[in-house]
């Protein structure tokens, strides 16, 4: 197989292991410091933009609201993984916004996570508590084995790159 056709196989790879979670690992640190690693269920947009809905009154939101830098981790389950020191993962580093309520773009991402997720979101839309925050990814690396990452680039995060030249 030429590096073309490994690089190509990757890509469809990368772009299927997205589609595989609901949830993501999401890594924030607050006003004082102290990281914190939490959960949440996302959307994604084209743009690989992620966007969670959560309450104001969890720390990860508490953190965003203070400190708007993210790491969201998604990574292969335990149970499927033929080599558990070389799980399958995909990291972004992002910066947080907030979405403004009764605007256009929280509308369509919420209109996202209720066909993602169902009449959960019916409740949750009417908790005045609960944030939309757009991650925004900054860089990525998409490790699929050992000796094998990838940076992440491109304008919608859609082109990988090995990591060493490779």
């Amino acid at each position: 197989m030429s590096d073309r056709e490994k690089l190509a196989k990757v890509q469809a790879e990368y772009e299927a292991f997205i589609t595989e979670f609901e949830s993501a690992v999401v890594a924030t640190v607050g006003a004082d410091g102290k990281p914190h690693a939490s959960y949440a269920p996302f959307v994604m947009d084209e743009g690989k933009n992620i966007y969670i809905y959560i309450s104001e009154l969890a720390a990860h939101a508490q953190n965003l609201l203070v400190n708007p830098q993210a790491s969201v981790l998604l990574v292969e389950d335990e149970t499927k993984t033929q080599q558990i020191f070389a799980r399958r993962r995909l990291n972004y580093e992002c910066t947080a916004t907030l979405i403004d309520r009764e605007t256009p773009q929280w509308e369509e991402m919420l209109d996202r996570f209720q066909e993602r997720f169902g009449q959960t979101i019916d409740l949750l839309r009417g908790l005045t508590d609960f944030r939309l925050f757009q991650l925004t990814p900054t860089e990525g690396r998409f490790v699929i084995g050992f000796g094998a990452a990838y940076g992440i680039e491109g304008e919608n995060f859609d082109r990988l790159i090995p990591v060493g030249g490779k």
